[in-house]
């Protein structure tokens, strides 16, 4: 049992403590939900947000805009549709310190407070086309005080299928944008022989085949592609079992387990797994049939950091089987499987 929990109590589900706190009826469902929207250069992405940003759905939405450059481009057609538009610019967020998009992250929140900018629902945060998305998942693990007032929802990849394939094949940084997204949105479809969509689909099944993949028309796309997933999309209902011709360096595996989990050697397993290749092990997320817990257990890891476990109120539609996927670069499968099945032996019962 992970230290400082209690015990189950044995009444009603309401207002019931597990050995993960209270359950929650979403991943990461702290505070103001967060969007990470990510992608190579010229991918569509400021199209894309400010198409959502006219729509029911994604209005009151604050916005950060982080451009490579002196001169801020995307951040200006971006303020015409939020009250709220903030501009990190002259680098990307990954070659900044974290602290760049936490400090912008507790301005929106000071000045919502004082009524210095209308109420948000949520934040969108643009990372520059040279981006890597890692350092800003981390920021979210390391920075305690931020799950206060923000939650991680997901990150969502914009690609276009004309320059796509050539992106991934030259460009690491637009491998690790799949790699780590939550979900993938491909743009420019209508610009692209249909040659070119399947070939760019297969890609991104190569780098990440957890994520769904949805086509956008015309720049735009249902709003519900980026406002209403979670950190567990991917999870939720889908096959895993077909094979993909992996990218050179970075690729995706599952693992699932029949029998409900013990804690402790699973957290074992994966403090294990991230002491030997923890700069490999890009992204892991899953949802888990726990001894002791009756909802799945969320668990979100980031190369060598462990965001806090947290059980859901319900299971999402489809098995109650424990899965894993995993993002990796030069790791096998088979590899981590026997990892997990030598502690789970070694484990006492």
């Amino acid at each position: 049992m992970p230290a400082g929990c209690t015990s189950l109590k044995p009444n009603s589900d309401s207002g019931r403590i597990g050995p993960f706190g209270q359950p929650l009826l979403r991943p990461g469902g702290y505070g103001i939900p967060v969007i990470v929207v990510t992608g190579p250069l010229g991918a569509g992405k400021t199209t894309l947000i400010r198409a959502l940003l006219d729509t029911p759905e994604g209005a009151g939405s604050a916005v950060i805009v982080n451009e490579f450059g002196e001169i801020g481009i995307d951040d200006a057609l971006l303020r015409e549709a939020s009250d709220a538009t903030v501009l990190l610019g002259n680098g990307c967020l990954c070659c900044r310190q974290s602290s760049g998009i936490e400090a912008a992250l507790r301005g929106l929140f000071l000045e919502r407070a004082r009524g210095a900018i209308p109420s948000f629902a949520r934040v969108i945060v643009e990372t520059s086309g040279l981006a890597d998305p890692g350092p800003i998942l981390q920021t979210f693990m390391t920075e305690r005080g931020l799950s206060e007032m923000f939650g991680l929802q997901q990150v969502v990849t914009v690609i276009d299928a004309v320059n796509g394939v050539a992106a991934l094949a030259d460009m690491p940084e637009a491998r690790r944008q799949i790699a780590l997204a939550d979900r993938v949105i491909v743009t420019k479809a209508d610009l692209a022989p249909s040659a070119n969509v399947e070939m760019l689909r297969a890609a991104i099944a190569g780098i990440n085949g957890a994520a769904p993949v949805a086509i956008a028309e015309q720049g735009r796309i249902a709003p519900g592609h980026i406002v209403s997933g979670s950190l567990i999309s991917g999870l939720e209902g889908r096959a895993f079992d077909t094979p993909v011709a992996h990218s050179p360096d970075i690729g995706s595996f599952v693992l699932t387990f029949d029998a409900p989990i013990r804690w402790p050697a699973f957290s074992l397993a994966m403090r294990t797994l991230a002491a030997l290749r923890g700069p490999d092990l890009l992204r892991a997320k899953g949802l888990l049939a726990v001894e002791g817990a009756r909802g799945p257990i969320a668990v979100h890891y980031v190369q060598h950091l462990a965001h806090p476990p947290a059980e859901l109120k319900a299971w999402p539609e489809g098995e109650r089987v424990s899965r894993m996927v995993f993002i990796t670069r030069d790791i096998q499968r088979q590899a981590v499987a026997d990892l997990f099945a030598a502690i789970g032996r070694l484990q006492p019962q």
